[in-house]
């Protein structure tokens, strides 16, 4: 016995394909309503009076600031004490490396740089976490890191 507990409740319990799904979905709406917050401001000072190129310019800087935003906070959230973006902490996930330690900034860099690789093709490293023992995606595999219940 540990502090009232028996070894086998230490084991961790894996979160599957769906149950990341909808934390994804989550995120990805908490990702669109701050991006077009971060937007706006950017096509309400670019009207239709400038130049194409300077329009095209405009947004395309935008969507860099955005995409490298959303990659901070992604990666500062699964790195930090929540050890969850607000989509996992709301459906009670974390991540954590192979050990259920929390994981480092780089750790949780490359976990979402390495989701490219995932995403090819077809997104059949997303997929791989419904087949896998511990419920790992391709990223999860590269990056040594699994997502469990808290």
């Amino acid at each position: 016995m540990l502090n009232g507990e028996n070894l086998a409740s230490k084991k961790p319990k894996y979160v599957g394909f769906w149950a990341r799904l909808v934390a994804y979905i989550i995120d990805s709406i908490a990702s669109q309503i701050a991006m077009i917050i971060l937007l706006l401001p950017v096509i309400l000072l670019i009207n239709n009076q400038s130049p194409v190129m300077l329009q095209i310019a405009g947004i395309s800087y935008a969507l860099f600031v955005i995409a490298a935003v959303l990659l901070a906070y992604y990666v500062y959230a699964e790195s930090s004490a929540w050890q969850a973006t607000l989509g996992k902490k709301l459906l009670g996930m974390k991540v954590t490396d192979l050990k259920g330690k929390r994981i480092s900034f780089l750790r949780s860099l490359g976990r979402n740089l390495a989701k490219i690789l995932s995403a090819i093709p077809v997104d059949a490293g997303y997929i791989m976490i419904g087949f896998t023992e511990k419920k790992q995606g391709l990223h999860d595999m590269l990056a040594g890191t699994l997502v469990v219940k808290r």
